[in-house]
């Protein structure tokens, strides 16, 4: 409806508003799987996952330096308990490699591809710009504040 406050309790269809605590974590939980949604929506262009897109970055920020699952999951944003899969996955499209590490021959050492590099050189502006949109009504020193704000609930 036009003119109607987007609260929690409109968006979900409440009568009754929430106690503050829970308004507060309906609010962060809503607003992030938005994004995440519009994430996904996204990616499926380029045929990658969010999650995908995620390991992606992390290789790249690794400047070369081989990365075990474990590392790799680690840095992860989304913690998943199927990042060989998604390693698979991302070997098949040719974006990354995988190599059994000399020290340590358990030991599996993962590295972004050219191939990845171009993909991810590719998708990034446009998820720039669409994480830019998600934000649009904050100021940069609101922004600021929400950066502030979530940290100091996960301390």
């Amino acid at each position: 409806m036009k003119g109607e406050i987007n609260t929690i309790e409109n968006i979900l269809g409440s009568k009754d508003p929430y106690a503050l605590d829970i308004s507060t974590a309906l609010n962060v939980v809503y607003t992030a799987e938005s994004i995440k949604y519009s994430e996904e929506y996204f990616f499926k262009q380029f045929k990658l996952s969010a999650q995908q897109y995620n390991v992606l970055r992390i290789l790249k920020g690794s400047l070369g330096t081989p990365l075990s699952l474990l590392e790799l999951q680690s840095r992860m944003i989304r913690k998943m308990s199927n990042t060989t899969r998604l390693v698979d996955k991302l070997i098949e499209k040719g974006y990354v490699h995988r190599k059994l590490c000399e020290d340590n021959r358990r030991k599996v050492e993962i590295t972004i591809t050219k191939k990845g590099m171009d993909i991810l050189e590719n998708v990034t502006p446009g998820h720039l710009s669409l994480i830019e949109e998600s934000l649009r009504n904050l100021s940069e020193q609101e922004k600021q504040s929400l950066i502030q704000l979530l940290e100091k609930i996960r301390q």
